[in-house]
């Protein structure tokens, strides 16, 4: 009977152990450290993806080119601000950009009178430039100016020249701008008279004259 109950306390013993194993290879302990290295897996993973790529750089605009002669419109008018006297004076000349691109005006005009308005009967005139030239960009619809002083006519009727030459009208002028051109103008009121057939001209403006 003593060699039957041994037994039996030895098989308890050996369950017991062995349910204890068991228990003791489901620590939390150990579950924890499984979940914990899965998870710096999935952070690591997750940080990559969420990581932003550099924008790429917008693309530097492109230069405008100088205005056609084809893409402006000039018209003129006598300057409110002139010399005094009877003659022309100073006037001030409108380009208007008339294409659908903007483009570029730059430096001083050059300047002709037009015998009886005729562009090839052209007298030019010695030009003395003023102001720093600048490049100038016109929009679509949008406008540049130059101002033309003229050496003044004084007196009345026909007037005369201080220097002793005799004053020139012109029905119109021929004004050229740099890369753009030649240009025929016409006063909206009158005629352009002049003294010594030299002129003052300033650098186009995207500021309009007075």
């Amino acid at each position: 009977m003593r060699n039957v109950s041994a037994m039996r306390n030895t098989a308890v013993a050996v369950i017991v152990a062995s349910a204890a194993l068991a228990v003791a290879g489901c620590q939390p302990g150990e579950a924890d450290a499984g979940t914990g290295g899965g998870s710096a897996t999935s952070s690591g993973a997750a940080s990559t993806a969420t990581a932003s790529p550099s924008a790429p750089s917008a693309s530097a605009p492109v230069s405008a080119a100088t205005c056609a002669a084809s893409s402006l419109e000039a018209t003129s008018r006598q300057a409110a601000v002139r010399p005094d006297g009877t003659g022309t004076g100073a006037a001030v000349v409108e380009f208007t950009n008339v294409s659908a691109h903007t483009c570029i005006l730059k430096g001083h005009p050059t300047v002709a009178g037009a015998g009886n308005g005729s562009p090839e009967m052209n007298v030019p005139l010695t030009v003395k430039p003023t102001g720093t030239a600048t490049a100038v960009t016109v929009l679509p619809g949008a406008k540049a100016w130059v101002k033309l002083t003229f050496v003044q006519v004084q007196g009345e009727a026909d007037g005369y020249c201080v220097s002793g030459s005799a004053p020139v009208v012109y029905p119109t002028m021929v004004i050229g701008l740099p890369g753009s051109g030649a240009h025929q103008v016409a006063l909206d009121d009158g005629q352009f008279a002049e003294c010594d057939d030299t002129v003052t001209v300033t650098a186009v403006s995207a500021v309009e004259p007075s």
